[in-house]
């Protein structure tokens, strides 16, 4: 079983957290690099494309993949990041990307610092991770107008009730976009997709 396939058959944020903090220290080059994992920077771009301010606030933070994308095209807002696995926030806290960053299970009552104006997250909705029932819960720490660019796996998107949840909201854009490259190492999964739901918080 590759690596994706164990963290998709994960099964809640028990076996996440195990899991992830087995695969910190080789995330960014045993997983990323290798795998050509593109989705933080579409997640990125799509925020930016539709005029994502800040502060902000990363779900599922990592190693920092998507704040490096932010910016690498050129966002100066001040981004605060929150996980599960206090070993991947270390691997985070070494870039110097966020202003705080939290250990965090979305899928329970969770704090922060402020609110955010912009609200993003890349691979956390997805096989085995976060469900939509974490959304609304994380609404509660967005301004109104906050623009959420939350990447969700297609393969889960109607299976796990995303499509019904994300179903309330007005205005909601769907852009679909590979997760990977086409050299990706694991070829099971080079022509994974994913959906990128924006919308702006109604507050």
């Amino acid at each position: 079983m590759s690596d994706l396939d164990k963290a998709y058959a994960l099964n809640g944020p028990e076996d996440c957290a195990r899991l992830y903090a087995d695969w910190a220290a080789t995330y960014d080059l045993g997983f990323a690099v290798q795998n050509d994992y593109r989705l933080p920077a579409q997640v990125a771009a799509a925020f930016l494309a539709h005029g994502g301010q800040g502060p902000i606030l990363d779900i599922g933070a990592g190693t920092g993949l998507l704040a490096e994308a932010l910016r690498a095209m050129g966002a100066t807002a001040e981004i605060d990041g929150c996980d599960l696995a206090p070993e991947m926030l270390d691997r985070a806290r070494e870039k110097s990307l966020y202003t705080t960053l939290l250990q965090a299970d979305v899928t329970r009552p969770f704090a922060c610092p402020r609110a955010y104006r912009g609200i993003v997250s890349s691979g956390t909705f997805t096989h085995g991770h976060v469900g939509p029932e974490a959304i609304a819960r994380i609404e509660q720490h967005a301004l109104p107008g906050a623009l959420f660019a939350l990447s969700i796996n297609a393969g889960v998107y109607a299976s796990r009730g995303f499509e019904r949840e994300l179903s309330r909201l007005p205005g909601l854009i769907l852009q679909d976009v590979a997760i990977y490259g086409p050299e990706a190492a694991d070829p099971g999964h080079r022509a994974d997709r994913a959906l990128i739901a924006l919308w702006r918080h109604a507050g």
